[in-house]
This record gives C-alpha cells, sequence and structure tokens, in this order.
C-alpha cells in the first residue's frame, strides 16, 4: 500500500481529462489502487436492476474513481492548485504560499 497525499474532505482541482479544470470535494480514497473518487467529476451512467419486489431499476448517474495522480490539492488560504509539502509530524504545506493545512 501506498501513502496517498489526499484525505477525504479535502478540496481537489482534475487536470486532465474530460472534467479538466473542476473543482470537487473528495468523497473516497483507495490507496491501495491510487485512486480518488470526486464529487460531480468523472460521471458515468450505472445500469441498476431491482433487486426486491416492488424496486425500481434503470439508470442512476454515479461518481467513477480516477487515478491520484489526475488530481491536485486546493489550498484553502490563497485558493490555487498547488503541490503538497511536508513538514515533521505529517502537516501538509502549500508549496506556493506556505499556509499548513
Amino acid at each position: 500500500m501506498s501513502k496517498m497525499f489526499v484525505k477525504t474532505g479535502d478540496t481537489v482541482m482534475v487536470l486532465s481529462g474530460k472534467s479538466k479544470g473542476v473543482k470537487g470535494e473528495v468523497i473516497a480514497v483507495s490507496p491501495s489502487e491510487g485512486k480518488v473518487i470526486v464529487k460531480k467529476v468523472n460521471v458515468v451512467t450505472k445500469h441498476v436492476k431491482p433487486r426486491k419486489m416492488g424496486e425500481a431499476g434503470g439508470l442512476i448517474q454515479v461518481e467513477s474513481a480516477l487515478y491520484a495522480s489526475k488530481v491536485q490539492l486546493v489550498c484553502p488560504k490563497c485558493g490555487e492548485a498547488t503541490r503538497v509539502g511536508h513538514k515533521k509530524g505529517g502537516i501538509r504545506v502549500c508549496k506556493k504560499c506556505g499556509n499548513e493545512f
């Protein structure tokens, strides 16, 4: 398992793909796969079969995972997408303005 630079609840910006430039909140992180799920980004249509009697099936919109290398953390202070630095104690630091988060 590898360590991730983003955590659940962080705001990130998508760097490449069809959702390039979109900011969103991280819903889930999968360190073993190196993927993240971002709210309202990489939305796919999923066909759902009804499982119980009386339950409706059909098409639903759901966020799909994307590689963590395609997103960049957004600094809460300066509001720009930035690389992440680290201080002692596991504190993350913005490389542009030096803000800790």
